[in-house]
């Protein structure tokens, strides 16, 4: 169940057209709040809400914020009446959108004539953090007029609009368009599934290579089949069914103090050794020669070698690339300093992806 508590605004940190975030009073305790306006309406000091306060109850990896269910203040303006694809179905926050595939969408056209992906590498990771280094590392192997284009799976956040780093990306024109499939919504297209995700970055936003994660955060259980990031294996799949080239950003770590995600994470082992039934290139960075055996070692024992290309590249051009905009990137609390390897798989695969672009003719 939801846990339920009335609060009230005290002001607003920070308002953008999709994302609030405000200083809220509940039952006496200053807390912090998100709001999506495309939920709720805005919400302004002094206004009465109630709050979703579960994942701070239970202490989970909200960064210890609420969300506002409503605005008991006002009620926000009727929505456009375009679109009729309904997200968080049957649900009391169900939302319609327009999606790309349906009628009254300028895409659908394309997306129903739609034949396949021309090649186009999909570098598929697992978390929200990969993006970032995927896309950096493929720019700075292919050059900054290829068009990169995001989408984002509803394997975590819902809502594109929490991505600070999808923001970033955006403003420095490092992101030609973003799409968010099945229930993610946000993104500046809308797609009922991966397929048609897929589809939609391809055929509507003309993409030269596609990015695909799940969005901040992660479900995991410690268990094996118990994680939404087993979606990698499953992604893969739609990639090859629709005639692209997947990429996959294995999750590496020397860092992470649990040994289940030790040099190559069980999530990466079951997700290409078991859930992909078709082959992907595995992108390896560059690592001191101990680590790169150990995780070969992993590979070899998990079928990873056996099913997939496994490719080594230098994953450190990509970092440098953010770096020298300014851009930093962190992962479950640690930066590439405390991680590297983390960070240079995902810059190893863009790097992949930004290498098969040059090898092949590029679409007018």
């Amino acid at each position: 169940m939801i846990q339920w508590r009335k609060g009230k605004i005290i002001r607003i940190l920070r308002s953008e057209p999709d994302l609030q975030e405000a200083e809220v009073d509940v039952e006496g305790t200053c807390s912090l709040a998100w709001n999506y306006p495309v939920l709720t309406g805005e919400v302004s000091p002094g206004d009465e809400v109630y709050l979703n306060t579960t994942a701070v109850e239970l202490g989970l990896g909200s960064g210890g914020y609420h969300y506002v269910i409503a605005n008991l203040t006002r009620l926000p303006p009727d929505p456009p009446r375009t679109g009729h694809i309904m997200k968080l179905r049957y649900t009391p926050m169900q939302l319609k959108v327009l999606s790309a595939e349906e009628e009254a969408s300028p895409y659908h056209a394309a997306v129903k004539e739609f034949k396949s992906l021309p090649g186009t590498p999909v570098v598929v990771g697992t978390l929200h953090s990969m993006l970032a280094p995927a896309l950096a590392g493929c720019r700075a192997a292919a050059g900054e007029g290829i068009r990169v284009v995001y989408v984002m799976t509803e394997g975590a956040a819902l809502p594109i609009f929490l991505s600070q780093m999808v923001r970033i990306l955006k403003a420095a024109g490092l992101l030609a368009g973003t799409v968010t499939a099945g229930h993610a919504f946000g993104g500046d297209l809308e797609a009922v599934n991966i397929y048609s995700g897929l589809i939609a970055a391809s055929a509507a936003l003309k993409a030269d290579v596609i990015i695909v994660t799940m969005g901040p955060g992660i479900v995991g259980t410690g268990t094996k089949w118990g994680t939404t990031a087993l979606e990698q294996g499953e992604i893969i799949n739609a990639v090859n069914i629709l005639g692209g080239r997947p990429i996959a950003i294995p999750r590496l770590s020397f860092a992470d103090p649990r040994p289940r995600h030790q040099g190559l994470s069980h999530h990466t082992l079951t997700a290409l050794g078991q859930v992909a039934l078709t082959s992907a290139l595995v992108a390896l960075p560059e690592i001191p020669p101990g680590q790169l055996a150990a995780v070969k070692r992993q590979m070899k024992e998990g079928g990873i070698s056996d099913r997939h290309q496994v490719l080594v590249r230098d994953g450190n051009p990509a970092l440098q690339y953010l770096t020298e905009r300014g851009i930093q990137v962190r992962s479950m609390g640690r930066g590439f300093e405390d991680d590297p390897a983390f960070f240079l798989a995902a810059g190893a695969a863009g790097w992949i992806a930004g290498e098969f672009l040059k090898s092949v003719p590029q679409k007018d």
